[in-house]
């Protein structure tokens, strides 16, 4: 996949390739990106198609770019926990807490993600990649009641969809510039996720 994000290049009339990327992303997600034409973005940016493609090859290449910064975002979340060390509930928290993280941070680009509908090559293998995630989670959950830290009366894969549920649904409802504060949400989650599948 694409990863270059924060290419300085200038076009025309002024936007960069960061600036572009954002307001795609804005649209694919209040209007469906199968439903948003390139005509559409070029008209809402007040460009012209090749100032478009002076930064994009085409719209497939806007939704691979947004793709790759959620996922790699969640997928480095995952690989810097188990980096880290430490028990698989110490790994499971440093998880939970930087999937909250990176929504907050990258909240276009992870709505963009969990929308998908699987239309295209390059949304099969950010759905193949996000299952990867989610087993790679799973593996996690299933240590941490193995070790005796979460209880084993609820089924792994399951404990993972609802801890997910609820942290995949920062995005119909959180908003950066609301009053609710990004690190205080991230503890939340962490307690009300985990609180209930604590080994008493």
């Amino acid at each position: 996949m694409t990863t270059d994000t924060t290419s300085p290049r200038r076009g025309r009339p002024g936007y960069d390739r960061a600036e572009v990327l954002r307001a795609a992303v804005a649209q694919f997600n209040a209007q469906g990106y199968e439903a948003t034409s390139v005509s559409e973005l070029t008209s809402s940016l007040g460009l012209t198609k090749s100032a478009l493609y002076h930064h994009f090859r085409s719209k497939e290449e806007i939704l691979e770019v947004a793709l790759e910064t959620a996922l790699s975002g969640l997928e480095g979340v995952l690989s810097d926990a188990e980096e880290a060390g430490g028990t698989a509930s110490d790994r499971l928290t440093a998880v939970i807490l930087g999937a909250v993280e990176v929504l907050v941070a990258e909240l276009p680009s992870v709505t963009l993600l969990l929308r998908l509908r699987g239309n295209s090559q390059v949304e099969l293998a950010a759905l193949e990649r996000r299952r990867s995630f989610d087993h790679r989670v799973t593996a996690l959950v299933r240590a941490a009641q193995e070790d005796g830290a979460l209880r084993d009366d609820v089924d792994a894969a399951v404990a993972t969809r609802l801890i997910f549920g609820m942290i995949n649904s920062l995005t119909e409802w959180y908003r950066p510039e609301g009053r609710v504060d990004a690190g205080l949400v991230a503890q939340d989650v962490l307690m009300v996720a985990l609180e209930g599948l604590r080994r008493r």
